[in-house]
């Protein structure tokens, strides 16, 4: 099977191996991520203002690309995923908004919301099976992991529409099918702080600490994330030693696929 991919900018420079790690194992599960051509910066944040087009952008092209060659957009980056899909929402909901992009974008064919967006472990969800991802498991994790959704990945609730924000459970599950023991604790869908830790870094290292000290003290061995900026506040701005990965290593691990 084959899938236009939104990779992003972080994903080729901070965040190499959420990116890497995707890929290799997309390639074992028979998933072909395909990059989509010239693509840009999706903004990062999601602009509340209902007259800010020129930010979206962006992200209307990479959707109107995808439209054309599919109709689902594959995304990896909770932040990417976050602003396409609400952009993609805009387009879909708000004729004021699809009238004004669509003006300046000038494509053959206006663009109205017509591609699904999925994260990728929406994918592994509801594309290519966890009982799937299972049989195909050769090193299964044996350790106690920690999900940490974060504020972006499953909100607002309205508009990602794959799980529950306030009781999630999809990457449990993909825990449990990999071979892990997954670790429920009471922060895993708090903000790390990441949009004050320039600002505010006392702020960022206390909500951090706080997540981490609540994964520890119900048994977690390590913490997986879909966020890059969360992966860097939780590792670089916390006191507690427990390792924080990408998801994605995790699974290229139980797959056999992780050559590092």
């Amino acid at each position: 099977m084959k899938i236009c991919y939104y990779p992003g900018c972080t994903l080729k420079t901070k965040a190499k191996e959420l990116d890497r790690y995707a890929r290799a194992s997309a390639a074992a599960l028979g998933v072909e991520m395909e990059e989509i051509e010239n693509w840009q910066c999706c903004g990062a944040v999601y602009p509340m203002a209902r007259d800010e087009i020129a930010t979206k952008l962006s992200a209307v092209r990479a959707l109107d690309y995808a439209k054309a060659h599919g109709g689902k957009l594959l995304t990896l980056c909770s932040a990417c995923h976050n602003v396409i899909k609400r952009t993609n929402d805009d387009m879909a909901n708000d004729a004021d908004i699809r009238a004004r992009a669509n003006n300046y974008l000038k494509l053959e064919t206006p663009y109205s919301g017509e591609t699904k967006v999925v994260h990728y472990i929406e994918m592994l969800k509801n594309i290519v099976g966890f009982d799937n991802i299972a049989k195909k498991v050769v090193k299964p994790l044996n350790r106690k992991v920690g999900a940490y959704y974060g504020c972006l990945l499953l909100r607002p609730n309205k508009v990602m529409a794959f799980d529950n924000p306030e009781n999630p459970t999809v990457i449990e599950e993909f825990i449990r099918a990999i071979g892990g023991t997954p670790v429920a604790y009471p922060f895993r869908n708090e903000c790390c702080g990441a949009y004050v830790s320039l600002k505010n870094k006392d702020l960022t290292k206390r909500r951090c600490n706080m997540i981490l000290e609540s994964a520890k003290e119900k048994g977690a061995e390590e913490i997986v994330t879909a966020c890059p900026l969360c992966l860097y506040n939780l590792q670089k701005n916390s006191d507690n030693a427990l390792p924080v990965v990408y998801f994605t290593e995790l699974l290229a691990e139980a797959l056999g696929v992780k050559n590092d």
